[in-house]
Parts: C-alpha cells; structure tokens; sequence
C-alpha cells in the first residue's frame, strides 16, 4: 500500500451513485467538484447517459483510468462499488455512504466486509459514512458540505461531518485557510493516525489539528504523533469522555487511572497540544501556522487601557507563561520615552491617548529587553488611533526583532481591516485578551514538545521464562488473578523483594520464620480476598514463637469473613522498617486504547483516597520514569522532607521502568499493582502483588 498524496492530489475523481436529482448528495458532491476542481471528473451511474450535462458512464471499468473514486450508493451496494473500483485499479476511495458500523449488527457486518476488501486490494479508504475530504491546492471538494474550505496551511480532521461543516462556516467568515480537510466518519480503514503520518510528511502543512471522539490505536498513535511533532505541532480536541475505564478495572490502577486519564497521558507523551474547546483548537493553531516558538516564557503586554492589560495579566498568571521584568536599561528607556502617568514596568500601559508612535516605540524596547520571550500589543480604540497603522507596526517590530507577537485589538468593524493586513503576515488577533495570552501559551507549550530529549526505554537483563511460567499459573483459575504467592515475578524482573515464602500449615511458617532474622509479617493468601487489612488478615512484626498461633487466627478471621474464599496458605515474609521509609504504589492497567498504562504515586491503604499519582504509557524511558516521581505532590517526602532520610529516588526510577519492561514484554498482564514499593534510604521493597491474566494471550 502507498501512501495518502493522490488522495489529496488527484487528477481525476469518480463519484460513484453520480445523479442529477435535486437534493441528492451524488448530485451535491459533482457540483462541488465542478466549483474548483481542475482535474478529470467521471460520473457513474448505469441509469444514467449524462450527469449535469457531463458523459456518465455505467461503471468504472466503462470509463477512463481515475485517481479517487467517491461512493456514494446505498449501503446494500457500497462494498460492491469499492470493489468495483479496486479491479479497475482505483487505491483511493471515500464511502460517503452510511449505513455500516453505525447502525447495528447488520452494519457492523457491512464493516467488516469493508475493511477485508480494503486488505485484499490494499486499497485507502476514508470512511465510510464521511462527509468526505477536500485539498485546497488542487480545488477538490469531494464532500456534500454546503462551502469549500479557504486555502492555508491548516491540515484539519474530524470524526464528524457536521462538525467540519460548521467550522469550514466560521472560518470562512474568519478568513481562516486550510490545506486538506478529511471527514475520518467510522475510521474502517484509514484513521487519525494514517492522516497524521501524511500531513507531518506534508512540508506545506505548518499545523495539523482535529476533533476526535477516539483513537482506535493508541500506542501506533502516540509513536506517529512523536515522530511528526518533532516538526509540526498537532492540536486535538478529544470528545467523548468517559469513565468506562476505571469501571471495568479491579486494581487500585484501573480505579484511579480510567479511560480520560489514558487520553490525556497519551496525547501528552505524543507532543500533542490539547484543546478543550473548539475555539481553543483554531486560536492555538493561528499562533502556531504563523509564529515562532518563544525563546523564553517572558511576556510583555503593551496597552492603551488598564482594564485589558490586567486582563492580560491575570491571564498570563493562569498559563505556564509569566510576566517579564525588564531589566533596568528598558525601564529606564521606558521612563524616558513614555508619559508621566504610564505604567512601564509591565504591563505598559501608554495610556488612553497613545498614538501609533508611542505604540511603536514601547513595543519596540519591550521586545529589545533579554527577559521578554513574547508579547501581546492590546488595544481599544481610541480618535487619536488608527488600527491599521496599528498593524503595520506590529509586523514591522515582530520581523524586526524575531519574537512571537499577537495582537488583541478589540473592536468590530475597526479592527477587521487590520485584521487582514496581520493575518497575511502570519500574526493572529483575538478580540479577547485571555485568548490572546493563550495562543502564546500553545506557542510555549510546542516549544516544550519539541525540545523534549530522546528518552528510549532500557532494556534490562531479565528472566522472561521464568516469568513466563509464573504468569502460566493464572491457567487454572477461574478469575484468572495472581497474588503474594507470584512474587518471584517480579525478582524475575530484578524488582527486590522481601525474603519470604507463602505456606499451606502453621508448621511450615514456623519453620519459615526462624530462617528469617528477627520478626516477620503474616498475610493471609487468597484471590477472593483483596483488601487483607481490612479483615485482620495481615499481622506485622510476628516473634517467631508467635507464628503457629498467628497462621491459624489469620486463616480464621478469613473464613469468618468470607467462608466460601480459596485460602492458599498465608505468606511469612521480613519485616521491612517502614520507619525510615516512604510507601509508594507502581502499578498497570491495560487500557483498551493505549495499552499498558503505568501508575505511580504514594501508596499504602490510603492509596485511592489521596490520589496523589501520575501516569505514563509505556514503554517507559528514565526520564519519563523521574517525571513520574517528580509529579507527585509527595515527592518531598522520598527527597527527605523535614529532616527525614531522603529515599533512593533511583532504585524508584529503575523500578518503574522494570516494571514497564515486565508489562510491555507481557501483553497478557492485564492489571498489576505493587502496594506497597517501600522506598527506604537503601533502596526498594516490594511488599505486596496482585494482577490479573489473560491467559489466552500467554
């Protein structure tokens, strides 16, 4: 299979279902095509002679040789079509046509068919039920929508068609340009990802944004986005939120790291910029068509009215930006150049009465100053100003100095002509100050993406047979969980364990204790049973002549509790001083989406009600593995807060990536928790172990 370019450049288009009927959507997609389209179009109908007085042949293989080819037949008769053009040498095709996994079993089934076809003739196809896509460079508006787009260097998709009607309707308006646009509608074959690959590879594509209700693949994703954003920022809207996630899992993982999580987690290690709203999605992506990254986080605001300088202000204040102090030469020059009653140590407010010289002058030594990374010139108008004049020095100092420069000129019909003379050099202005400051802020943000270092995961030295055979013991039970009595898996991927050993008879742990210096801990071991504490079933710090009584009390107090749970034996492990330590948890939840999702955060049996926690996707690199640690409002505590031992952050860090290793390696471990990691001064522990196997994946 090739690649998308002729889906987006073709030289000739054939819409399959081709009428002339009013209000038919083969009527509307032919007269869209017609509007712009330069190349050959071939209607196909075998009802029809000609179509909107252009010759209609009866199928593909009656007509000319085509590039893309539009469906647009009942759903009964899509997949035909497609196939249809496939054996006529087509690899390009939009099903328009809905009716497929949208609507039920029967669709579902149609679906299916789809992608087979797709696979067998290593056909692309976009859809089905898509509005369809359009690429300004060569006029093609191969969709139904009611408006083509404007020309830029905005690539755009979207799960849906109605969605990109309305936009491409706003943004008309707005004089906003984009370079394609793709209605993805069920994503049977090709999906967000595909697209992402084409339009980071596309060198005339300066932003890709979307809306997008999922993402299919999220690990291929995260590795595309990663790749492309090294180049070209990416900004999404994800809908569709949902906690499905987190009610599907046991663990203390899957509880506290839920579908929503995993979308934010992912996107972010992909580089993308989010977006919560659509005007987020189209104010971040004119800064970032248009401007450079920032050099700084430093911003300077130049005003002629208080109000929306502090505005401006509080709205620097809520992102990761900041307001630059200049330094005491520009304060100085400030001072010098500007009115008694202005303000020049930032905001500058020039006051009411400023002209377009004093403007040009403050925004000339804002941006001269080494502590300003970007600015934002905002503006009422006043008599004595003229927008437009206003524009052209805003341009002249932003080319002159290099640094990302929006404007926020507030107005209607003033501000619009200055407006366009600013949008033609690439300079974004936004009626609202907040808006203003955030597309800077989604400027900074791109610049983090792109100066993230190469962070490869390690690959460790470890044992995967032997953990490979301790997972195969899941085989035989029905919920097909592991515990305390697995804890060589982890030894088995160099994570320290206690000594310990799980046992069946009282006479067995006294045996095991006196092998073990000082006391030890006792664990009640069974599968049914996954809060011991809550039951009595763990007892800390047993003399070894105490343990034959303690492992008949710890099994007692289970059947008591629960009479119809497996007790395996109970677990006599060392006693770890927790005195000198902090209890952290590092766990997984495999999420439907992006896989393996690895958890850490402080631990113990408060785990789920502090959620003090941060996520990752793995594979896990050591950077990512100490942004993890670092993330977690506890962090201090493993640092040495207030006078305390500080931990072996380290050990932490090569643990988190183990286990990312361990759970990448096996696609079978659905949930895993380790609660407690014991981080002491001398490095970790790992006290306790549940998960959960698939073991049809073993």
């Amino acid at each position: 299979m090739g690649t998308l370019s002729e889906l987006f450049s073709p030289g000739s288009v054939a819409v399959i279902g081709a009428t002339d009927r009013e209000g038919a959507v083969g009527r509307a997609i032919l007269e869209n095509l017609r509007e712009g389209f330069d190349g050959e179009i071939v209607p196909v109908n075998p009802n029809r002679e000609t179509v909107l007085e252009m010759a209609c042949v009866p199928d593909l293989a009656s007509g000319p040789d085509v590039d893309l080819a539009v469906i647009v037949v009942p759903p009964t008769a899509a997949v035909d079509a497609v196939v249809d053009a496939a054996e006529a040498g087509v690899e390009h095709v939009v099903v328009i046509t809905a009716g497929f996994g949208e609507s039920g079993g029967e669709g579902a089934a149609r679906e299916r068919r789809l992608r087979e076809v797709a696979e067998e003739y290593a056909l692309h196809v976009i859809g089905p039920n898509s509005l369809g896509v359009m690429s300004t460079p060569v006029g093609l508006n191969a969709t139904f929508g009611p408006e083509m787009a404007r020309e830029g260097s905005i690539s755009f998709m979207s799960q849906s068609g109605a969605f990109i009607t309305a936009v491409l309707d706003w943004a008309n308006e707005q004089n906003l340009g984009f370079r394609h646009v793709a209605s993805l509608g069920n994503k049977a074959v090709v999906d967000e990802t595909d697209l992402l690959r084409e339009w980071g590879a596309d060198p005339e594509t300066d932003v890709i944004v979307g809306y997008l209700e999922s993402i299919d693949d999220g690990a291929a994703f995260v590795e595309t986005a990663r790749e492309v954003t090294d180049d070209t920022p990416v900004v999404l809207v994800k809908a569709g939120r949902t906690d499905a996630g987190a009610q599907a899992a046991s663990s203390h993982t899957g509880a506290i790291a839920g579908s929503e999580r995993a979308y934010e987690t992912g996107l972010a290690q992909a580089g993308v910029v989010r977006a919560e709203s659509v005007q987020e999605l189209f104010d971040y992506a004119r800064a970032l068509s248009g401007l450079p990254t920032p050099d700084g986080d430093g911003v300077a605001v130049v005003t002629n009215a208080g109000g929306p300088g502090v505005l401006s202000t509080d709205a620097v204040g809520d992102s990761r930006l900041s307001m630059a102090s200049f330094a005491d030469e520009t304060v100085e020059a400030l001072l010098e150049a500007m009115p008694a009653e202005a303000n020049v140590y930032n905001p500058i407010d020039a006051i009411g009465d400023a002209d377009v010289d004093r403007f040009a002058t403050a925004l000339d030594l804002a941006l001269s100053d080494p502590n300003v990374g970007s600015a934002v010139v905002v503006s009422a108008p006043t008599a004595v100003l003229r927008y437009d004049e206003l524009a052209e020095v805003i341009i002249e100092q932003r080319s002159e100095h290099g640094t990302p420069v929006v404007a926020c000129l507030m107005g209607g019909e003033r501000a619009r002509a200055a407006e366009e003379v600013l949008r033609e050099f690439g300079i974004p202005n936004y009626f609202d100050p907040a808006r203003a400051v955030a597309g800077l802020d989604a400027l900074a943000a791109y610049r983090d993406v792109r100066e993230r270092p190469d962070d490869d995961p390690t690959a460790f030295d470890v044992d995967r047979e032997r953990a490979r055979e301790i997972l195969s013991r899941a085989e035989g039970r029905a919920d097909n969980r592991l515990g305390v009595e697995s804890m060589d898996l982890l030894e088995a991927y160099g994570i320290p364990t206690p000594a310990g050993q799980v046992v069946d008879d009282p006479e067995a742990a006294r045996d095991r204790a006196t092998s073990i210096d000082g006391d030890v801990v006792m664990k009640i071991v069974s599968p049914d049973i996954s809060h011991k504490s809550d039951i009595g079933g763990v007892e800390v710090g047993v003399a070894a002549d105490d343990v034959y009584d303690t492992y008949e009390t710890l099994v007692t107090r289970a059947r008591n509790y629960q009479p119809d749970a497996r007790i395996l034996g109970v677990q006599v492990q060392e006693l770890v001083d927790l005195d000198r330590s902090v209890e952290t948890i590092v766990g997984m939840n495999r999420d439907p989406q992006f896989g393996p999702l690895v958890l850490f955060g402080l631990g113990g049996i408060f785990v789920e009600i502090l959620e003090d926690t941060s996520v990752r996707v793995a594979p896990i690199g050591e950077g990512g593995a100490r942004e993890m640690v670092d993330e977690i409002r506890a962090a201090p505590l493993l640092r040495g807060a207030r006078g305390r031992e500080p931990a072996d952050v380290d050990a932490v860090v090569e643990t988190i990536q183990r286990l990312s290793q361990l759970v990448t390696d096996f696609p079978a471990i659905l949930e895993l928790d380790v609660n407690p990691l014991v981080a002491g001064p001398e490095g970790v522990r790992a006290i306790d172990l549940r998960l959960t196997v698939d073991t049809e994946e073993l």
